[in-house]
């Protein structure tokens, strides 16, 4: 049987890194996807590689910091599909660096509204259909917010993280009654569009190839690569899944080793 037969999954941030990967991850084996971002050109061709013929998906355009566009998304979940067995949260904002001493805190704050808060009102959005059948909600958080990394500074978007991890444990004794789980993700470096602009930049700026970029990164693992985009999409859909009834609370780290709790 496939690991999501018959269920329907909410993915939000889907555009050409690990919102398309869950989204492919979940139809692959055998669920629903129901696909959120801003720009709705990206969903629908993410959608059209994933899911040609269109049986198993459907997308919405939906800003996750307005209230009610969460609940438009949730409720094309419920009506095109029956209703929702999980929502996955990808949507993030993480393309503004820095640390305290060159902060602007409003940033700082439309981070915090889009991480946090967003993702806060995408789960109270699929709320009623996940308490009729009882489901799964799966932050995607990120190592950095246990383990600031030396190369880039993102202190906004590790609190931000660090706050909705925070967060997870209060859900997860909150909705435990209604049988709904809640669990973080916490990928470290992965492989993906947003690696990959950073080891083509760190190689021209430093005059170097590629490859020794990538390998200083990857000589940190315990194993001798970089996570990847479908590796952390693979952890989210497991704990999507009835394979992970039992598991609610955590943060699952998936790195490739380099950092161990």
């Amino acid at each position: 049987m496939s690991l999501l037969a018959g269920k329907t999954v909410v993915v939000s941030g889907v555009g050409a890194g690990l919102g398309h990967q869950v989204a492919a991850a979940v139809v692959r084996d055998g669920g629903n996807a129901v696909l959120g971002a801003r720009t709705e050109a990206n969903l629908a061709k993410s959608a059209a590689e994933i899911d040609p013929d269109g049986a198993h998906t459907a997308y919405r355009a939906t800003d996750i910091t307005d209230e009610t566009q969460c609940e438009a998304l949730a409720g094309l979940a419920r009506e095109r599909f029956g209703g929702i067995d999980a929502v996955v949260h990808v949507a993030a904002w993480d393309g503004y660096f820095g640390g305290l001493e060159d902060a602007d805190f409003v940033t700082w704050q439309s981070v915090i509204d889009v991480n946090l808060l967003g993702s806060l009102r995408m789960t109270r959005a699929c709320l009623p259909p996940l308490k009729e059948r009882g489901g799964s909600v799966v932050f995607i958080g990120t190592q950095s917010a246990v383990a600031a990394p030396s190369e880039v500074r993102q202190a906004a978007y590790a609190a931000s993280k660090g706050a909705l991890t925070s967060a997870m444990y209060s859900l997860a004794r909150e909705l435990g009654p209604y049988r709904i789980r809640v669990n973080t993700v916490l990928p470290g470096w992965m492989w993906g569009p947003p690696v990959r602009a950073f080891v083509q930049f760190a190689a021209q700026t430093e005059a170097v190839p590629e490859g020794d970029v990538l390998k200083r990164l990857s000589d940190r693992m315990a194993l001798p690569e970089l996570a990847t985009d479908g590796d952390v999409a693979d952890a989210a859909v497991f704990l999507s899944s009835d394979r992970a009834r039992a598991i609610t609370g955590q943060s699952l780290l998936v790195n490739a080793g380099e950092l161990m709790r």
